[in-house]
């Protein structure tokens, strides 16, 4: 059973998500308290709008569902290569795949066409899939890249279920917003208040 969608505002950027866009990626599906989600990718108007104000699209790109669902495959399969490089497990071969595919999608080149009234012609593939593809390729390198960083010892999921977004942990602080470090203190200060001694 899929969880309700709600119109809410995000949190803000967790630490790290400005260097890594992945990271961005990653935890643009927002799991709330109350079984809620927030989908910054759930339309393709929204997906458009999320790749926008990351510079991997023009405003204008007119995503179709295609596009956004090719996204949201993408995250979640880096979200797997994440939860298991934050939880020291093997990733599954198919998530690598995933973003290995992702990464050698874009052409070099122009591709050859052919049209029966004029003949051949070398030609871009159709704008809004050249768009995707390169957004794509540039999301599962920033992953790659950052999974092979030092900065990978850092990555670790938010430590105030049910949040699910990831963090570069900085120092000791293991949340991706005030919010969820709020909500976590609060609950450690309950369990201490109703603990019989």
């Amino acid at each position: 059973m899929q969880e309700p969608v709600i119109d809410q505002p995000a949190p803000p950027p967790a630490q790290g998500e400005e260097e890594h866009p992945s990271l961005a990626l990653v935890n643009s599906a927002i799991a709330l308290p109350g079984g809620h989600t927030v989908d910054l990718l759930g339309t393709p108007a929204q997906t458009n709008h999320w790749l926008t104000q990351r510079g991997l699209a023009p405003v204008d790109a007119g995503m179709r569902e295609m596009c956004a669902t090719q996204l949201r495959s993408l995250r979640e399969q880096i979200r797997s290569l994440f939860a298991a490089r934050a939880e020291g497990l093997p990733a599954l071969p198919a998530a690598v795949a995933a973003v290995n595919d992702a990464m050698t999608r874009v052409p070099t080149a122009p591709l050859l066409r052919w049209d029966d009234k004029t003949g051949p012609y070398r030609t871009a593939p159709h704008p809004t899939t050249a768009i995707v593809d390169l957004a794509l390729a540039t999301l599962a390198a920033d992953a790659a890249d950052l999974l092979t960083s030092p900065d990978a010892e850092r990555l670790t999921a938010c430590g105030s279920p049910p949040c699910n977004r990831y963090v570069l942990r900085h120092g000791r602080r293991q949340w991706c917003s005030t919010r969820c470090g709020d909500r976590a203190r609060a609950a450690r200060a309950y369990a201490r208040r109703s603990t019989p001694r």
